[in-house]
């Protein structure tokens, strides 16, 4: 049975799709905002742990340095304590014998020195590295937050405008039958987000297979929805919409 003025019905369809393809763009966009976030705070993290790796080794030196402190005054107390037995010593090879001991050891402090020096030209280096990367990580800071920012206001923008659309279908929607609102709404689903499109030039605007001509007859003839074979959308001529 033919549906009573179905251009009129088709003018409504193809009003709520401009409606529906902006919403289903707006949800897909609203879907990979998260992983946008995550993504934006992993870079964010990774560089926070450049720091915190930097700020580890010059503790590390600290601890390094702290160690042959206390190796080198370990080693200044058994000088002081050769020395002291220096004078019992009863024969001159035992003499000569510590002395050289005492020799050995004020040479293995010395080392000891060297190397807390090093270790303190080391410490300053790294806590330059560290005020370095402190500052360059305030500015990344700002830009995170800057662009996390940037992506929570366009979460709000896109609910924003979901809502003045949700709106504008319902004020579409009694103005269909709701035969063919169902119909449409199945293949909206199972579409993409696409169920009515033009079919000018002998061409679905949907999958771009050929259209007969016996079907675009079938269309302008307004009986009954006409599907594309290939895709199953709803077929309609723009030029004749209005």
């Amino acid at each position: 049975m033919p549906i009573t003025n179905l251009k009129s019905q088709l003018n409504g369809l193809v009003q709520l799709q401009k409606i529906d393809s902006e919403i289903y763009a707006l949800n897909d966009e609203k879907k990979a905002k998260p992983e946008e976030i995550k993504t934006i705070e992993a870079s964010f993290e990774e560089k926070k742990k450049n720091l915190a790796a930097l700020e580890k080794a010059s503790l590390d030196l600290q601890k390094q340095k702290k160690d042959k402190e206390l190796e080198l005054g370990t080693k200044e107390e058994s000088t002081k304590k050769l020395q002291s037995q220096l004078y019992s010593l009863k024969t001159n090879k035992e003499y000569q014998t510590m002395l050289q001991q005492i020799e050995d050891s004020k040479a293995d402090a010395s080392i000891i020195e060297d190397k807390i020096l090093e270790c303190l030209e080391k410490m300053d280096k790294a806590k330059a590295d560290v005020d370095q990367e402190k500052k360059k990580l305030q500015e990344e800071e700002k830009a995170f937050s800057a662009q996390k920012g940037q992506v929570e206001t366009r979460i709000k923008e896109i609910d924003g405008r979901l809502a003045q659309l949700d709106t504008e279908r319902k004020k579409i929607i009694p103005e269909v039958d709701p035969k063919i609102l169902a119909q449409y709404d199945r293949i909206l689903a199972s579409r993409e987000g696409l169920a009515i499109v033009g079919a000018d030039n002998n061409s679905c605007h949907g999958c771009n297979m050929f259209v007969p001509p016996q079907v675009i007859n079938l269309i302008k003839m307004y009986e009954r929805l006409i599907t594309c074979e290939i895709c199953n959308r709803i077929l309609y001529i723009q030029d004749e919409r209005d």
